[in-house]
């Protein structure tokens, strides 16, 4: 079920322009730089935006603005862990990697201890209204997210296209505090 659930939402979310992807993912990012509890994180973990994800360049920009540590997840496939990563350029320290995702050149690594982190913005496939979500299947975040601090605030983006009416989640999945769209703000009950 949910590997169909998957296949079927990323192809929806594929199917959007570039001009669409660039437009909502503006309008998500407008209103994640207005919460308290993003403005008053040192340290935040995002994702490099990949296949038609939500871009979160403009808050990755943001932060070097604020002088504040942008952190991005590594993932070891033969682990199937997140090393959580300081980023410091963009240029300077990515190439392609796992699943050709950009990720930290090996010289350019600078682990960063899941308790440091004071945000967290996650992606996903899918999210319903109770803020549960469909990941891409490998577990990589549901393995992670419990090594965070209790407070700290898991905040998950996504189109509205990929806001479904409800997800089966199973006992180890973890639910976002949040699931930010252009169209609305979604809290965990």
């Amino acid at each position: 079920m949910k590997k169909k659930q998957r296949k079927e939402l990323l192809k929806i979310r594929g199917s959007l322009d570039r001009n669409q992807v660039r437009e909502k993912s503006k309008i998500i990012c407008e209103k994640i730089l207005q919460f308290p509890s993003f403005q008053k994180a040192s340290t935040v973990m995002l994702y490099l935006p990949f296949r038609n994800e939500v871009d979160v360049m403009p808050l990755i920009e943001h932060l070097w603005q604020e002088n504040k540590r942008v952190v991005i997840p590594v993932c070891e496939p033969k682990n199937i862990v997140i090393v959580p990563s300081e980023l410091r350029d963009l240029e300077e320290d990515l190439a392609p990697g796992t699943w050709g995702i950009l990720e930290p050149k090996a010289d350019k690594m600078r682990p960063v201890a899941p308790e440091e982190l004071d945000c967290v913005i996650v992606p996903g496939v899918a999210f319903d209204e109770a803020c549960n979500r469909l990941g891409y299947g490998g577990g990589y975040y549901d393995r992670f997210l419990p090594r965070l601090k209790e407070q700290t605030p898991k905040i998950a983006v996504a189109f509205a296209m990929q806001i479904v009416p409800s997800l089966d989640p199973d006992p180890y999945d973890i639910p976002m505090d949040l699931v930010v769209t252009e169209d609305k703000v979604y809290s965990r009950p």
